[in-house]
């Protein structure tokens, strides 16, 4: 019995140890790769448009937050002109 337990030891110890960091980094690669090829690319159309959209949404809350700063600007002016 003794045999066998000092036999099991040395297995345990090769399976916990790590790879060096080279042959992580091969397999996080291969991993990568193997995944963007199970990727659905949308077509140039589609983002294309999704690009106009998302340029449209930032360009009106600029407008927004540009107009509710020079409103607050004129407010604020307004506020420390009247007591002088």
């Amino acid at each position: 019995m003794a045999k066998n337990q000092s036999a099991e030891k040395p297995a345990k110890k090769d399976k916990n140890k790590k790879p060096n960091i080279f042959v992580r980094m091969g397999r996080k690669l291969k991993e990568t790769f193997s995944e963007l090829k199970n990727v659905s690319w949308p077509s140039f159309g589609k983002a294309l448009k999704a690009t106009g959209v998302v340029l449209v949404v930032v360009l009106v809350f600029t407008v927004l937050v540009t107009c509710v700063n020079v409103g607050f600007t004129e407010l604020l002016k307004l506020m420390t002109s009247w007591g002088a």
